[in-house]
């Protein structure tokens, strides 16, 4: 039995609807692979998604968060301390508030990317 594409059929080998056999990606180390999934664990929750993608347009304190989104603040601020843990937000105190932003764009292109994969199956 061969893992080859069966290129009897076509001449020139070309099979447009296969993806071609490419070679393992680099081994990443147990540690790595456990902060690649903490960080998706911290993304996995809706209202958690629904933070990114506003804090994806500026950076929102938590009354923002609780208008747009309308969920209630201690909701809003339990969700912001899993999201501030994994390195996803970041706050900065300004008077009484802590303006939150995303730490980078990485993040929110995991975020973007995941809703627009969901919406072209829509």
């Amino acid at each position: 039995m061969s893992i080859a594409p069966d290129t009897r059929h076509d001449p020139e080998g070309e099979h447009p609807d296969e993806r071609p056999i490419a070679a393992p990606g680099p081994v990443r180390t147990p540690r790595t692979l456990a902060a690649a999934g903490d960080l998706l664990r911290a993304l996995a929750a809706p209202v958690r998604i629904a933070i990114v993608l506003q804090l994806l347009e500026h950076a929102r304190c938590v009354h923002d968060l609780v208008d747009a989104l309308g969920v209630t603040q201690p909701l809003i601020s339990q969700h912001l301390r899993v999201l501030k843990a994994a390195g996803v937000v970041e706050g900065e105190r300004r008077g009484r508030e802590v303006l939150y932003t995303l730490v980078d764009d990485h993040l929110a292109h995991i975020v973007v990317d995941a809703v627009a994969h969901v919406e072209e199956d829509a």
